[in-house]
């Protein structure tokens, strides 16, 4: 079943008229056109049967959309690990999204305007993913690229406008993306669950839904041109949580080659991530509680959105405290199951028994705590360096020195960014002591264009429309330098899914971890390597205070 959302029809010409626009200019610089029929819009056939594509916006790229990689997880299916696709008779014409996992759906949730976030229909029948290849033959074994969704766990879809994949297949990738279950139809665990499996364990839907993606593109993108030994994943926020639990999982041994976790990895990654079983087992109990459910078949009986729906939360005493949202004694988490994921990324790290790739990963100016309008005090730095480095405090203050209300603001910046390039930096070094690959680290500085720009500078998932070079999905007022800085970092991420190396002819020369001591690449507004702060002093103040 599924359930079509209404969206503001404002929008929908607005972006209807960018996307034509683009294409048009994109038709322009290319020149005359010998056909508009690639070569591989098949039928091509699956493992499971036979699907047929279309034609890209603006160039030969083939497009498949919405193929399913997964049996439907409805019905008895719902919080099981994703079961094989039955096999289809007949040619399936995949020209259009499927329907995205179930999730609230909001136009906007500023920053995040209309592109970076999901639209139009959502179903439990979901697991669905897609294709944009630039290859003529099947027999020409192009690097992939597989992009996992951000969105807290809890929303996100596969046809969000910036996740578009002609961007970066114009530029020689095979570019896949695909929905995974998101909420509390993703990642809810109970007992009863966990009994039902020969791994006893439940939770982690999302997870293993991520893993079935790329169980498919080993055994089928060759047929559309792609390499199955040089697959890169890639993900941001949530997504980038994805990446460190594939590079956890011995599920995904062998499935992947290289890894982009783009505002995903500090040392808080390697110490906070995943929850233990049984404490999500716990929620999951509470969350059928508060449903009324006395089994998961009673559950299973349900309708997604009586799932989904508030409900009346118990007071003690008796009563009720209003209507509250039982899903959220469900954390939408990875769980540290002894299956997908089994052990803390940490300790998988620390033990050596991650699936070593090539790594590039970093984060944006204006996340973790820093803003274009910083509202800092003396007193409220001060009283925040105190909380956070204790019997150090003095030593930070004097590092960090400020005597003006303008000057304090601009060190909460600095100081805020000084600690996410360092955490991002000791993430690496930590890595590297049971890697054999290189890492390479970044800071994004760029602030997306608009009315917003001076209130959310670099903000979190900015760099996305970029790095995946699908400017033409948004309306925004993007300038030929937005354009130049589009090509230059997605050239990186090209250039890494074909190598493991970001470097290239024609960009700036990006040192791997290691190859320049405590440095990082900055990309956006000027592209060059830089030290991850403003002194040595302040280097070795941060990461003794890390390293505690």
């Amino acid at each position: 079943m599924t359930h079509r959302l209404s969206q503001p029809a404002w929008l929908i010409p607005t972006l209807a008229l960018c996307a034509w626009i683009a294409a048009s200019n994109l038709t322009a610089q290319a020149g005359p056109q010998v056909s508009r029929r690639p070569a591989l819009a098949g039928p091509i056939a699956l493992t499971e049967g036979r699907v047929s594509g279309v034609a890209g916006r603006a160039t030969n790229l083939t497009v498949f959309k919405g193929i399913p990689f997964a049996a439907p997880p409805v019905g008895a299916r719902r919080w099981r690990a994703p079961e094989p696709v039955e096999k289809w008779t007949g040619v399936r014409v995949a020209d259009s999204f499927a329907p995205s996992c179930i999730q609230t759906v909001v136009t906007e949730r500023k920053p995040w305007t209309y592109e970076f976030m999901t639209h139009g229909e959502i179903s439990e029948d979901c697991l669905y993913l897609n294709v944009w290849t630039p290859a003529r033959t099947p027999a020409e074994r192009r690097p992939v690229f597989l992009y996992i969704y951000g969105g807290a766990n809890t929303e996100g879809s596969a046809a969000v406008l910036v996740y578009d994949g002609e961007g970066l297949a114009s530029k020689g990738l095979v570019v896949v993306t695909f929905n995974y279950r998101v909420g509390v139809l993703g990642w809810l665990a109970h007992p009863e669950l966990s009994r039902e499996t020969s791994y006893h364990a439940s939770g982690n839907y999302g997870l293993l839904d991520q893993i079935a993606a790329l169980r498919w593109v080993h055994e089928n993108i060759a047929a559309f041109g792609g390499d199955p030994n040089r697959v890169t994943i890639a993900g941001q926020s949530a997504g980038a949580q994805g990446v460190h639990n594939l590079t956890a999982s011995p599920l995904a041994t062998g499935l992947f080659h290289r890894a982009i976790a783009e505002s995903g990895s500090t040392l808080a990654t390697l110490t906070g991530a995943g929850v233990a079983l049984a404490a999500q087992e716990t929620g999951g109990l509470a969350f059928a509680t508060a449903k009324g459910a006395s089994s998961i078949a009673a559950l299973r009986a349900m309708t997604w959105q009586q799932i989904v729906a508030p409900v009346q939360a118990a007071v003690a005493g008796g009563g009720t405290a209003g209507r509250g949202n039982a899903a959220a004694t469900v954390r939408s988490t990875p769980v540290i199951d002894g299956y997908a994921l089994p052990l803390p990324l940490g300790q998988t790290f620390a033990q050596g028994k991650q699936n070593d790739v090539p790594t590039l990963t970093g984060s944006n100016a204006d996340e973790n705590g820093a803003s274009p309008n910083p509202t800092a005090t003396a007193e409220t730095l001060a009283a925040q360096a105190k909380q956070r480095y204790a019997e150090l405090a003095p030593q930070f203050l004097a590092l960090y020195h400020f005597t003006t209300l303008e000057e304090a603001r601009a060190i909460a910046n600095e100081s805020a960014r000084d600690v996410a390039r360092t955490t991002t930096y000791l993430w690496a070094t930590a890595r590297a002591k049971t890697a054999k690959t290189p890492a390479y680290t970044y800071f994004w500085n760029h602030a997306l264009p608009g009315p917003d720009a001076g209130t959310y500078g670099a903000f979190h998932t900015s760099e996305v429309p970029y790095v995946l070079n699908s400017l033409s999905m948004s309306s925004r007022p993007f300038t030929a330098k937005d354009h130049r800085i589009a090509d230059i970092v997605s050239s990186y991420w090209a250039n890494f899914a074909k190598t493991g190396n970001p470097n290239g002819a024609g960009v700036p020369h990006w040192p791997a971890v290691g190859e320049k001591d405590a440095m990082t690449m900055q990309l956006g507004d000027e592209t060059k390597a830089i030290p991850i702060t403003g002194s040595p002093a302040k280097t070795e103040f941060l990461v003794r205070i890390a390293s505690r």
